[in-house]
């Protein structure tokens, strides 16, 4: 036996189990349209890199705030809450690995519905949680009877929905956090896009956290920051799990920049929700079922020239796309995901060689 094989050897047996998340091709050179990953497709504020720039001095030497107070605190003004309700993460996906590391085991699980966010698995696996799958059917309808049928100690539930961008109302999400026993983790990386958000709910719902980024609606992927809302002993508990210095220090001042220049987030995500609600208008008017998104992406269910759809001809769109340098995402292996492409809502160039490029295939079929 090699010296390499003894080494992996001490791997404990659920890492070697696992399977790590597969983020979006991320590819190299120019001339990609890149409509794959749920990425902003403008610029952020200019005055995130004003901050930053001010941030870029000696005190680079120095460790971060631990707390990332200042963000907190403007995370608070900005949810008329107070900055213990507030945590800030190396992005949302640090909260949620915060979450599932401070309130579930081997023997406390946690619930996700499906289809939704692929990392959840990875964060339980990771901490070798078991976790309990709530499927969807094609109504992407609220599957509340088996929600609160399951005994988990902590569920995630993405609203707006990943990957089809289903938005959920507040009426629905009071159902569930009334009759769920154990805390409900409302994941809105897609708020800014939608009708409505929880916030609202923190002061009805003990036992409800939300998360959120500044990835989508900020147009700060780079910069990984998120932050997570609840209940002061909530906070306390993750606080208590969270690494020590978990956001550089110029990263918080370019959240802080951002959080205050509302006005600049409201018009870039007013611009993306423009485009998503004019090309669900298109892909519909193709005979394509289109799920009705309030995020930043449309699920869409290709139908080629001679009115086939199905794996194959999604497979077949996808590879199309691909090789004229328009990257989409396409989840296989889910009945209900794989005759859909997700694709990320772009600016108006990116959008338009979409739609030639599309009307070229099925021209082609």
């Amino acid at each position: 036996m090699s010296a390499e094989k003894r080494v992996s050897e001490y791997a404990l047996p659920h890492v070697k189990r696992l399977h790590a998340y597969t983020p979006g091709f991320q590819p190299t050179g120019e001339g990609w349209v890149k409509i794959n990953t749920n990425e902003n497709p403008y610029s952020p504020s200019p005055m995130v890199e004003e901050a930053i720039k001010g941030a870029m001095g000696d005190d680079l030497r120095l460790y971060p705030d631990p707390l990332s107070w200042g963000v907190r605190e403007e995370v608070a003004q900005l949810h008329e809450l107070d900055a213990k309700n507030v945590i800030v993460g190396n992005g949302s996906d640090d909260v949620l690995n915060l979450l599932v590391r401070a309130f579930s085991t081997e023997k406390e699980s946690v619930g996700f519905t499906v289809p939704s966010y692929s990392l959840y698995p990875v964060l339980c696996c990771i901490q070798n949680s078991s976790t309990v799958e709530i499927p969807f059917d094609r109504s992407m309808e609220l599957p509340l009877e088996a929600i609160v049928k399951n005994r988990s100690r902590i569920l995630f539930f993405t609203s707006p929905n990943a990957p089809t961008g289903v938005g959920f109302s507040n009426e629905s999400l009071r159902a569930l956090l009334g009759t769920f026993d154990g805390i409900v983790v409302v994941d809105e990386a897609y708020a800014d896009f939608a009708q409505e958000n929880a916030v609202e709910l923190l002061g009805e719902f003990s036992n409800l956290v939300i998360t959120r980024t500044l990835s989508k609606s900020y147009a700060l992927a780079g910069l990984r920051v998120g932050y997570g809302l609840a209940s002061p002993e909530v906070i306390e508990a993750l606080d208590r799990v969270r690494d020590s210095y978990n956001v550089n220090r110029l990263s918080q001042a370019g959240a802080i920049a951002a959080l205050k220049d509302q006005n600049y987030m409201k018009a870039i995500a007013g611009k993306v929700v423009r485009t998503r609600d004019f090309y669900y208008s298109e892909f519909t008017d193709l005979g394509w079922f289109t799920y009705q998104s309030e995020a930043n992406m449309l699920f869409t269910e290709p139908v080629n020239g001679a009115g086939e759809s199905g794996p194959a001809v999604t497979v077949e769109l996808f590879e199309y796309l691909k090789d004229r340098k328009i990257l989409v995402r396409y989840f296989p292996g889910h009945t209900l995901t794989e005759s859909f492409l997700r694709i990320s809502v772009g600016d108006e160039d990116q959008m338009l060689k979409l739609s030639e490029t599309i009307e070229q295939w099925l021209k082609n079929a």
